[in-house]
C-alpha cells in the first residue's frame, strides 16, 4: 500500500477521484459521465500546453511565453480566417502550428546560442509576443460573426461522445508519451536535465535538445491558439492571460521536477486534470474567485514542497546505500 501511495500518478488519481466524489455531494450531477467529459474538454487546452511545458522543464528550462504565443497565434489565424474565409481549415491549423513553432524557436535559439537563462528569455518574449498581438490587431477583437462556421465548429463536433477538441488532446498525449519514452529526443531531454555532465559524455548536444524542446512547446502553443479562439469564438490580446502559470502548476503538481530530468506524461496530464477539477468545482459549490486563487496557490506550494522533499529523500538514500556498500566492502 505504501509503495502505491509513493507513486505520484496513482496518488493523484486517487486524490482526483476523492475530489470528484466529495464535490458531487455538494453539486448534484458533478460526477455524471457527461459532466466529467465536459471537465476533460475544458482542460484539454491546458493538457496540451502542459505537455509542451513539461518537455522544456525536463531539459532544466522553463517557457513562460506559452500563453503569449497562444494569444498571438490565435489572433493571427482568427484574423486570417476573417479576411479569407475560404481558406481551408487544415491550412490555418498548419499556419498556427508553424507560427507557434517559429516563436518557440526564437526562445530556443536565445537559450541555446546565447546561453541566456530560459526564465529571462521567456519573460522577455512573453511581453514581446503580447505586444505583437496588440500591434497585429490594433487592440481590436475578432468576434464569432467574423469567423467562418467551419473554423468555429470543427473542434466542437462530437465523435464517440467527446468533442474533437478532446480527441486532439488525447492524440497529443499519446504522441508525447511516444516521443518522450520511445525516441532518442526523449532520452536526450531526460538526460540533459537530469545529469548534464553525463549527457555531454554520452554525446548528447544539450543546447540542441533545449532548442528542439522549445520548438515543440511553441508548436503545441500554436495549435492551442487555434483551439482556444475556435472554442471560445473570440480572439483578443489578453486571451489566456496568466495561463503560463497554470501550465507550470500542472507540471509541478504532476511530479515534474523544476530541476529537470524527472517527470512523466501521465503526471502532467493528471496535474492538469487536478487543476481542471478544482477550477470547475469551486464556482459550482459557491467559492468566491479570490478564495479560488488562494486555494490554487496553496495546492501549488504544497506540490512544490512534496516534490522537494521526495527529491531530497532520494538523494539521501543514494548516499546511504553507497555508505553501506563501502562498509560491507
Amino acid at each position: 500500500m505504501n509503495r502505491l501511495l509513493k507513486n505520484r500518478e496513482i496518488l493523484l488519481t486517487v486524490i482526483i477521484a476523492a475530489m470528484i466524489a466529495g464535490f458531487s455531494t455538494r453539486a448534484q450531477g458533478f460526477a455524471s459521465p457527461g459532466n466529467l467529459a465536459n471537465i476533460f474538454n475544458d482542460t484539454s487546452i491546458l493538457i496540451i500546453l502542459a505537455l509542451g511545458q513539461m518537455t522544456v522543464i525536463l531539459t532544466k528550462s522553463i517557457d513562460l511565453s506559452v500563453a503569449a504565443n497562444l494569444a498571438f497565434t490565435g489572433m493571427a489565424v482568427a484574423m486570417t480566417n476573417a479576411a479569407y474565409p475560404d481558406l481551408p481549415l487544415a491550412l490555418l491549423i498548419v499556419m498556427a502550428i508553424g507560427i507557434g513553432a517559429f516563436l518557440g524557436a526564437i526562445n530556443g535559439y536565445l537559450v541555446w546560442a546565447l546561453q541566456i537563462p530560459s526564465i529571462v528569455v521567456t519573460l522577455g518574449t512573453l511581453t514581446i509576443y503580447r505586444g505583437m498581438a496588440f500591434v497585429l490587431s490594433g487592440g481590436g477583437w475578432v468576434n464569432a460573426h467574423q469567423m467562418a462556421p467551419s473554423f468555429l465548429n470543427v473542434p466542437r463536433m462530437p465523435v464517440l461522445g467527446l468533442p474533437i477538441l478532446s480527441w486532439i488532446a488525447i492524440l497529443i498525449v499519446l504522441g508525447a508519451w511516444f516521443v518522450l519514452t520511445r525516441l532518442p529526443f526523449g532520452r536526450a531531454a531526460y538526460a540533459s536535465g537530469g545529469n548534464p555532465t553525463a549527457a555531454i559524455y554520452a554525446g548528447i548536444d544539450i543546447g540542441w535538445t533545449k532548442f528542439i524542446a522549445f520548438v515543440v512547446s511553441g508548436a503545441l502553443a500554436g495549435l492551442a491558439g487555434y483551439l482556444w479562439v475556435s472554442r471560445y469564438a473570440v480572439a483578443y490580446v489578453d486571451i489566456a492571460a496568466g495561463f503560463e502559470l497554470d501550465t507550470v502548476a500542472a507540471c509541478v503538481i504532476g511530479g515534474i521536477s523544476i530541476a529537470g530530468g524527472i517527470g512523466s506524461v501521465g503526471g502532467a496530464v493528471l496535474g492538469a486534470l487536478f487543476l481542471g477539477v478544482i477550477k470547475n468545482a469551486l464556482p459550482v459549490i459557491g467559492i468566491s474567485p479570490f478564495a479560488q486563487m488562494a486555494i490554487s496557490g496553496i495546492v501549488i506550494v504544497l506540490a512544490v514542497v512534496f516534490n522537494a522533499r521526495a527529491e531530497r529523500k532520494a538523494g539521501r538514500i543514494i548516499l546511504r546505500d553507497r555508505g553501506a556498500k563501502e562498509v560491507s566492502a
